[in-house]
């Protein structure tokens, strides 16, 4: 697997924690607030995938630029970020062995908590 950081995704969201798009929200509110298909369809109907990938801390290289399946480890709800989609992306990474993605989202974490 090509799993690696998507760097871009890392400065989006690092650039909006620090103008305050986020909610302090918690792991569990994750899964209420995770984008439906629908809604990410829609974002890149409107957006493209280009910014689609921005909302997402891991790329897999060798999957079509132009496809979902080349994203993962989502942390947003494509206006703000959701502490508890960083928590989610941190926790499935580790548990992947991404370390690469889950030190990324740890530090998000720790930006979103003022650590």
């Amino acid at each position: 697997m090509s799993e690696k950081l998507n760097k871009a995704a890392v400065a989006h969201a690092k650039q909006l924690i620090e103008s305050g798009d986020v909610v302090h929200d918690e792991h569990s509110d994750w899964g209420k607030a995770a984008p439906t298909a629908a809604d990410e369809n829609a974002f890149i109907e409107k957006h493209g995938y280009a910014e689609y990938g921005k909302w997402h801390l891991g790329i897999d290289s060798e999957k079509s630029e132009d496809t979902k399946g080349r994203y993962s480890f989502p942390y947003g709800d494509f206006s703000k970020v959701r502490r508890g989609g960083v928590i989610s992306a941190e926790s499935r990474a580790a548990q992947n062995d991404h370390d690469d993605i889950a030190k990324a989202a740890k530090n998000l974490l720790d930006l979103i908590d003022g650590d």
